[in-house]
């Protein structure tokens, strides 16, 4: 990948932009707070980007893709390659708890519950940024060497049970083929670090997700005579602790860590029932595809043996889903000079792996992607004692949207600069 031929000709005019749209940025933000929509649901949301993106006089402005998704393309005034940027809309069945003028009050349905809706992972603060890297580059489209790609997804939170959604969705509806995209960008912000700072990691950044529901079948009898029965909850209880030597024992973890955890165990109905069957669920998360597998393998063979040993049967279904994320090396060492101009080499950083996960892994796995994260804590606080995402009281320090606004739209510039045509 070769240096822009007049390295960093775009900057003034991207930085006088950038705060020329920073206020909208602040009031998209807001707005969409208040108004948080769940995983494909974002009808109002993704109003909100097209009527915007349709305004900016984008020359393809795509609705309802992958249900709720807008895809707007804007092409250059000179030839070159295709680069896509990428933002989720999506919200949390989470009740906000953050006291600011803005908070949601907004109450939905998620897979037959009713619950508070809150924008508690940022994905407000990621819209609103892409919407702003829009206004950026459609007021430079004359001199851009190529086309921009705008990708505003769905579900990444994953959509209601039964339902079709997220990345995976998107590119089979063609956001990344039409036209042809060869490189994608996206960012994350994150309560992990301040304000101001930017974490990466080439190669394995986030994990695998991968649900796991092991349903365990002995034989009912009264709680005084438990020789007359097979306890699942003893054999059950077995299995958990069998889990844990998983990782422990069985994964070679001098080469990428990795995660089995039980978050749910059901069973019983009286204090003096031994009952027939017991459930249990959770996750296994993993940085190294062949690793998943074995987990995976270990999971299902554990289970089964400790429950034959109790006289049970056991049954585990494992859902596969996200895929690890992972940079492509190539382009993250190229993008980290671009990164450092806008925030300052010293506050790029490597950072450790994330055991959560994302599904930006589906658009890695289609073209050379890379993703980052973005602190939004503010400088002055600690980000050891703020609230994380996904949580009630997780807020985003709005200082941060400029630098988002930025990086973003310098990733593009410099990327189809960088691959002329």
């Amino acid at each position: 990948m070769n240096a822009p031929d007049t390295p960093f000709r775009f900057d003034a005019a991207l930085l006088a932009a950038a705060d020329r749209v920073k206020a909208k940025v602040v009031a998209w933000r807001r707005d969409l707070h208040e108004h948080p929509e769940l995983g494909n649901r974002e009808v109002r949301t993704a109003g909100v980007v097209a009527k915007h993106l349709k305004a900016l006089g984008l020359d393809e402005v795509r609705e309802k893709v992958a249900v709720t998704g807008v895809v707007g393309v804007l092409k250059g005034g000179k030839p070159g390659p295709v680069v896509a940027l990428r933002a989720d809309m999506d919200a949390l069945p989470v009740k906000e708890e953050v006291d600011v003028p803005f908070a949601s009050k907004a109450m939905a349905e998620w897979n037959g519950q009713q619950c508070g809706v809150m924008h508690a992972c940022g994905h407000d603060a990621h819209t609103a940024i892409l919407m702003g890297v829009a206004e950026v580059l459609a007021g430079m489209r004359a001199e851009i060497p190529g086309t921009v790609v705008f990708v505003f997804q769905p579900a990444e939170e994953m959509p209601p049970v039964g339902e079709e959604g997220g990345a995976k969705l998107m590119i089979e509806q063609g956001c990344l083929s039409d036209p042809k995209v060869e490189a994608i960008f996206g960012l994350h912000v994150t309560s992990i670090h301040n304000t101001g700072t930017i974490g990466y990691r080439s190669g394995p950044l986030m994990a695998s997700a991968d649900a796991f529901r092991i349903f365990i079948r002995g034989t009912q009898t009264h709680g005084a005579m438990p020789w007359r029965g097979v306890d699942p909850i003893v054999v059950g209880s077995q299995v958990v602790m069998g889990l844990q030597t998983v990782v422990s024992r069985s994964m070679n973890i001098t080469k990428e860590p990795s995660v089995v955890t039980v978050g749910v165990f059901r069973g019983g109905v009286r204090n003096n029932i031994i009952p027939d069957e017991v459930s249990l669920e959770g996750t296994i998360r993993a940085f190294d595809e062949g690793q998943r597998d074995e987990i995976h393998a270990h999971v299902t063979r554990i289970t089964e043996m400790i429950a034959a040993a109790g006289g049970a049967k056991a049954r585990v279904h494992i859902d596969r889903g996200y895929d690890v994320t992972a940079n492509h090396p190539g382009l993250t060492q190229w993008s980290v000079p671009t990164l450092a101009r806008f925030a300052g080499e010293a506050n790029v950083r490597v950072i450790d792996k994330v055991c959560g996960a994302e599904d930006f892994s589906c658009y890695q796995k289609a073209v050379p992607g890379f993703f980052y994260f973005m602190g939004c804590t503010p400088p002055d606080k600690d980000p050891r004692t703020a609230a994380p995402n996904h949580s009630p009281r997780f807020r985003v320090d709005e200082d941060c949207l400029p630098l988002g606004v930025k990086t973003l739209a310098a990733l593009a510039l410099d990327w189809l600069a960088a691959n002329p045509r």
